[in-house]
């Protein structure tokens, strides 16, 4: 896999590695005999959008959207012709809340990708209609190791962890540069329970301001 920046180097070396061949084997024979996502050569489609040197706000997703032709390979995006999913509805509804205006945008968000920020899903493929079937994998191994190298960054780097299991890379995370926020996830069983209201949006552009990096445009229109 050609990643084309400077997570070629992370490859590099986690591919040498046998837990990563193995996942490879793997998904050699599930692709042939299952439907899994994301298509497999948008597996790795969050490192090639996002460099190691641009990311500057790291959101950890669960694992890929399960459903047919909704994963992109990154988190909690869908391509612009698919519905909204009810996480991103929620993403959007906490967008409009902070920054007072409506949120009119499909559920693309390759334009958070362009401007830095790495939408990074813990476990990076997954079997049709089976959500975590590849929890079990390996695939952290690999996550984590970015999670390691991206910590290791003069920074500032905002993470945004939301839900028990994006909150798993907090032991990972010990660079006192960066900024770490948390809360619950987004899901509607969840939301209301410490999402909604969470101005992780605004802080995390207040961060960087005051850090003299440019703040992400949340809004902006892709439709």
């Amino acid at each position: 896999m050609k990643m084309n920046n400077d997570w070629q180097a992370l490859f590099d070396q986690e591919i040498q590695k046998d837990y990563l061949k193995k996942i490879d084997y793997f998904l050699a024979r599930e692709y042939k005999t299952k439907p899994i996502y994301p298509k497999a050569e948008n597996i790795f489609h969050a490192f090639q959008m996002t460099s190691l040197k641009d990311t500057k706000v790291v959101i950890v997703g669960q694992d890929p959207y399960h459903g047919p032709g909704q994963a992109q390979g990154f988190s909690f995006s869908v391509p612009a012709s698919m519905p909204i999913p009810p996480s991103l509805q929620n993403i959007y509804k906490e967008l409009e809340d902070e920054f007072q205006q409506p949120v009119r945008r499909s559920g693309d968000l390759s334009d958070w990708a362009s401007q830095g920020v790495l939408l990074l899903n813990a476990i990076l493929t997954v079997e049709q209609s089976k959500p975590l079937s590849h929890q079990n994998i390996g695939w952290q191994n690999f996550t984590n190791e970015a999670i390691r190298w991206i910590n290791k960054k003069e920074g500032p780097v905002v993470f945004l962890l939301w839900g028990s299991k994006a909150k798993q890379v907090l032991p990972l995370l010990d660079n006192p540069k960066h900024l770490i926020l948390t809360s619950s996830h987004p899901s509607p069983l969840s939301a209301y329970r410490g999402f909604f209201g969470n101005k992780h949006f605004i802080k995390t552009n207040e961060y960087l301001i005051s850090h003299g990096q440019k703040p992400i445009n949340w809004i902006q229109t892709n439709l």
